[in-house]
């Protein structure tokens, strides 16, 4: 059994990637489009594009850290040696030279350069940190407790750093959104930048002990041959419960994506709410839900199995997706401004978070098993390949929402000038709209697939101990 420190060290390791989430969920569309004025279309564009970097870079980090033999295990040195790449890339994402902002073109090629370089790094630690949750323990609840770890970490530093970042670095200046500030910027990225190496140290320096397979013998670094990439991704793929999560998860991840950008552009326009009260909707609910799962986890997973969390946890999503802001299309809420649509608003993102974070802590916890099984069934651990692939849906994410935010700006044409309180109607029913048809359509194709998990706590329990005596015959 693994103490709480050690859980508590590896789920700081989510927070690094959740500095990205952030960056790109929260603030990159309105800093590059808003503010520096460069078309929302075009920066979407240029974050698909970057996506393309993605696809091939996931699964080639998870294959070499399968394959890594060194005295420190095979995830760490990955780790150690990202960590400080990410915090450099967070400053010159937000940090675009007076020159580079005068051109069109030199601006986006700003930003495609710092998101590949950033994407890159946040990789080479993020599939590593993932690989080794299968590797801390092999036991059906303490997974999803670990996993959960890291989850909580990772929505609390996605929420707090947007919340802290919009009260101190964008609050008002003399009348002014601070979020309309290009100066601003650069302070945000120092800021991401320092919390990324003081979590990276902290996962890092909390979980040497349990390096994988620690090879005496000296370093060993040399990438696989591309033969090797396509035949780890091959083998994922024909695992028939890997499947069936595959694209549930890509459904589901590409709601998320568009649904947590506009996000931002909801709160600031439909609702007109402050700087302040906008910090305030990413605090508040952060806390609650991670601290709700955290406490309710354990007792979940002991009354339902994993499979069906999961379907528990959409169809909460998609319930609690359809009724705010409909009332807000037929002005059944509260005015702007007043305590009671604040508090309203709170409770959908609070209860939305709940269960998304439940489902995405049950997700990940049938990977880890399914690795099991794989061992089992073909031989070898493949954690990284594995992950590697599942995280790729949260990349889809990550495109999705600045690709379909920016192309509604455009539709909708909310305008670079167009301050809260000055949007026409039809501007904010259509960027209403446009939330819904992000949220429902993609949850609904994500139940379809969900019914198809099938992975019980006695198979898992039946794997295991079959490996046991597997390793017991070789010992």
């Amino acid at each position: 059994m693994l103490n709480a420190r050690t859980r508590i060290c590896y789920g700081a390791g989510g927070g690094v990637y959740a500095i990205k989430e952030a960056a790109y969920s929260t603030f990159i569309l309105l800093f590059y489009t808003q503010v520096l004025g460069l078309s929302g279309t075009v920066t979407g564009a240029v974050i698909a594009i970057s996506l393309l970097w993605d696809a091939v870079s996931d699964p080639m980090v998870g294959s070499w850290s399968d394959r890594l033999r060194s005295r420190y295990g095979r995830r760490h040195p990955f780790m150690v040696y990202s960590t400080l790449p990410i915090a450099f890339g967070f400053i010159g994402l937000f940090s675009p030279p007076a020159a580079v902002v005068q051109s069109s073109t030199l601006l986006a090629c700003w930003l495609l350069f710092w998101s590949l370089w950033v994407r890159t790094f946040v990789t080479t630690f993020t599939i590593p940190h993932l690989a080794l949750s299968a590797e801390l323990s092999g036991e059906y609840a303490e997974r999803s407790q670990l996993i959960g770890a890291r989850l909580g970490f990772l929505f609390l530093v996605t929420l707090l750093l947007p919340a802290v970042g919009l009260v101190l670095v964008f609050g008002p200046e003399q009348a002014r959104d601070g979020r309309f500030i290009a100066a601003n910027y650069p302070v945000y990225g120092l800021l991401s930048a320092g919390l990324a190496i003081v979590l990276g140290a902290i996962t890092v320096l909390g979980t040497r002990h349990h390096t994988s397979r620690p090879d005496a013998s000296g370093e060993h670094y040399a990438m696989p041959h591309l033969r090797d990439f396509l035949a780890d991704i091959a083998q994922t793929l024909k695992n028939r419960v890997f499947r069936a999560v595959l694209t549930y998860e890509i459904a589901a991840s590409v709601g998320w994506g568009c649904i947590s950008t506009l996000h931002v552009l909801v709160g600031t326009y439909v609702f007109e709410f402050s700087a302040g009260k906008m910090a305030l909707t990413f605090a508040a609910p952060g806390v609650l839900a991670v601290g709700l799962v955290w406490l309710l986890l354990k007792p979940l997973s002991q009354r339902w199995q994993k499979p069906q969390l999961l379907r528990i946890s959409v169809w909460g999503m998609l319930l609690d997706a359809l009724w705010l802001l409909p009332l807000k299309l037929a002005d059944m809420l509260p005015p702007n401004g007043t305590t009671a649509v604040l508090l309203l608003y709170l409770l959908q993102v609070t209860i939305f978070v709940f269960f998304f974070l439940l489902r995405v802590t049950n997700s990940m916890s049938i990977v880890a098993d399914i690795t099991d099984q794989n061992q089992l069934e073909e031989g070898g651990r493949k954690e990284g390949g594995f992950f590697s692939v599942i995280n790729f849906t949260a990349k889809l994410a990550t495109l999705a929402g600045p690709l379909y935010g920016g192309i509604v700006l455009d539709v909708i044409g909310l305008n670079k000038l167009d301050l809260p309180g000055d949007v026409a109607e039809p501007v904010l029913a259509g960027l209403m709209y446009a939330w819904l048809l992000a949220a429902v359509p993609t949850l609904l194709i994500s139940l379809r697939y969900i019914y198809r998990i099938k992975f019980s706590r006695e198979q898992v329990n039946e794997i295991q101990a079959a490996l046991r005596e597997e390793c017991g015959e070789k010992g």
